[in-house]
C-alpha cells in the first residue's frame, strides 16, 4: 500500500532506491544463524531484520516528482513479471566493513531484472549513478575501529543455506539517511505485486 503524508509535511526530496525483500521466514532463519553473532559482536552496527533488502536500482537523492513519477511505470513492470526464486546463504563482507548475506536462485532473472528496472527509471527521466549488481543482503556495517568483526561474522556464515523463497513484490523503498544523527531507517514508499507466471523452483548449481 502507498504511503500517505501530508503535502505540508513532505520533503522536497528522497533518497529512494528500488528493491526485493525476504518473507519473514526467510529473514527470521538467517536472524536464528546470526544470533551468536548479535551476542558477540554488540558493536557492529547491525541493520535491522525488516529492513533487509535486496537492492535492484540505487536512486540516490530524488525529487518528490521524480517518486511521483516511478510509481505507475513500476507498478506496470511488476504486473508483467513473474515472482523470483532465492535461497540466502553464506556471508561475506566488502572491505572488511559491510557484512552480508549471498543470494542463490534466479540470479539471471535477477540481472535482467534490475535491468528492466534501471532502463524504466530512465526512461522517467530520472538520472542516477548506476552500480553493478552484486546480489547480497546488508546484515551490518562495522565501527572504523574494528576492522576484525564482519570478517570474523562473515567466516561463521559459511555453512549457512537458508529455505527456499520467492519474491513476491517490488519495492520502491526510502531512506532517512543524512536527515539525522540516528541509524539509518528505511520505508515502503509503496510496493507491487509480481502477478506473471510463477517461476521455477530455487536452483543450487
Amino acid at each position: 500500500m502507498d504511503a500517505v503524508h501530508p503535502e505540508n509535511d513532505r520533503p522536497a526530496t528522497t533518497r529512494v532506491f528500488v528493491a526485493l525483500a525476504p518473507p519473514d521466514p526467510a529473514k527470521d532463519e538467517l536472524a536464528r544463524a546470526l544470533g551468536p553473532a548479535y551476542a558477540a559482536y554488540p558493536r557492529l552496527r547491525w541493520n535491522r531484520i525488516e529492513d533487509w533488502h535486496l537492492t535492484l536500482a540505487f536512486l540516490g537523492e530524488q525529487p518528490a516528482a521524480a517518486v511521483d513519477l516511478l510509481r505507475p511505470a513500476l507498478a506496470g513492470l511488476a504486473a508483467a513479471r513473474a515472482p523470483l526464486s532465492f535461497a540466502l546463504t553464506g556471508g561475506g563482507h566488502f572491505d572488511e566493513r559491510v557484512l552480508w548475506s549471498g543470494v542463490e536462485g534466479d540470479t539471471d532473472a535477477l540481472q535482467g531484472l534490475a535491468g528492466e528496472v534501471r532502463a524504466l527509471v530512465k526512461g522517467c527521466g530520472i538520472a542516477f549513478e548506476e552500480r553493478r549488481l552484486r546480489p547480497h543482503l546488508t546484515l551490518a556495517r562495522a565501527r572504523r575501529d574494528d576492522p576484525a568483526s564482519v570478517a570474523a561474522v562473515a567466516a561463521s556464515l559459511d555453512g549457512f543455506a537458508g529455505r527456499p523463497w520467492q519474491a513476491a513484490r517490488l519495492h520502491l523503498v526510502a531512506s532517512n539517511f543524512g536527515r539525522g544523527p540516528g541509524p539509518i531507517r528505511y520505508r515502503d514508499v509503496a510496493s507491487w505485486p509480481f502477478t506473471g507466471p510463477a517461476a521455477g523452483p530455487v536452483s543450487r548449481s
